[in-house]
């Protein structure tokens, strides 16, 4: 067994043994269970993840159509449309609901309180008042983590200032529509003071910021750029990536696939991993599982990227150790 999920298989075995006559119970001879799915981008920004998703369903023996029936519901990168759209599944009276990142779990806990909801990505979801803890989540909500805590957020100012370290000067581009940000900004904060960096906020609600975004960056003379965590950004992480190639601004993104967009560099967790991960909690779920017992699961592993192309294409020469450290560079 992969030593990143051991520790949660020892957690939830018990639990899973617990939940075995509620199983058979729960799997009703031709019934079909419906699964909401609520998530900020557009699907084919997050394809990777969402296929990832519906692969494991299959090997857990959940078929579209037959067994259950999912429904997506995506917010086009308008995180303001969340809660709207979460209301819609309540309405429509889904067995479970899928909310990957942060905005789209406090979407959905805002909506149900009994629907099962399972997460995917909120930096801190006891600092969000998602669960009551992770051992034992205690609510309707359950799931995975994007980080073991917001300190992930400060690595990548770490790693940045780290290929560059004549910089003094970071931009940093959020959505001030994601309520998710603020946690980010407190390790910021942290990095940027031991760091001896000046940070510049961006704000950025969707692409017809992006022009001004990357003035006000020109201006205040930004050595390099972070895009933070929101879902927003990935829907247009595509020209988000000509920009900075444009600026000749390093960037360093929240999603390996910004990097595979053309972005410089990444350092995340998988995000197709955990998104597919997040099938067997609602495997369990429907199966009788009560997601107050699930555990929530953190990642181990964060993997750094970089596009080499990019960094061609900017005149940026990557020192030697941040290379050596890389999980993949693309060539």
């Amino acid at each position: 067994m992969n030593r990143r999920f051991a520790g949660l298989a020892l957690l939830l075995g018990p639990l899973v043994l617990a939940a075995a006559p509620r199983a058979a119970e729960a799997q009703q001879a031709g019934r079909i269970y419906r699964v909401g799915y609520l998530s900020t981008p557009t699907r084919e920004s997050v394809k990777n993840g969402v296929d990832a998703f519906l692969r494991k369903l299959r090997e857990l023996g959940w078929y579209e159509g037959q067994n259950v029936v999912i429904e997506f519901r995506w917010a086009e990168g308008k995180v303001e449309r969340l809660p709207e759209l979460a209301a819609e599944l309540v309405r429509e009276k889904m067995d479970v609901i899928v909310a990957p990142a942060g905005s789209a779990v406090l979407a959905a806990k805002g909506a149900t309180s009994s629907i099962p909801i399972v997460m995917i990505f909120p930096s801190d979801p006891v600092e969000m008042g998602l669960v009551a803890s992770l051992r034992r989540p205690g609510g309707n909500i359950t799931g995975t983590t994007f980080t073991p805590g917001p300190e992930i957020f400060g690595k990548q100012l770490q790693i940045l200032k780290e290929t560059l370290p004549l910089a003094t000067r970071v931009a940093i581009l959020r959505n001030p529509a994601d309520p998710t940000f603020a946690l980010q900004v407190k390790a910021w904060e942290a990095a940027a003071q031991s760091l001896r960096i000046r940070l510049q906020y961006v704000d950025a609600r969707g692409p017809e910021d992006f022009d001004a975004a990357f003035a006000a960056m020109a201006a205040e003379r930004a050595d390099a750029l972070l895009v933070g965590g929101s879902s927003t950004f990935l829907v247009h992480q595509t020209k988000l990536a000509e920009l900075a190639r444009k600026s000749r601004l390093p960037t360093m993104y929240s999603y390996r696939e910004s990097v595979e967009a053309g972005g410089l560099m990444a350092y995340a967790v998988n995000m197709s991993d955990f998104v597919g991960r997040s099938a067997t909690y609602v495997d369990r779920i429907l199966k009788g599982a009560n997601p107050a017992d699930l555990p929530v699961e953190q990642p181990t592993k964060f993997e750094l990227t970089i596009n080499a192309r990019t960094a061609k294409a900017i005149g940026l020469a990557i020192p030697q150790p941040v290379l050596s450290r890389a999980d993949e560079v693309i060539q």
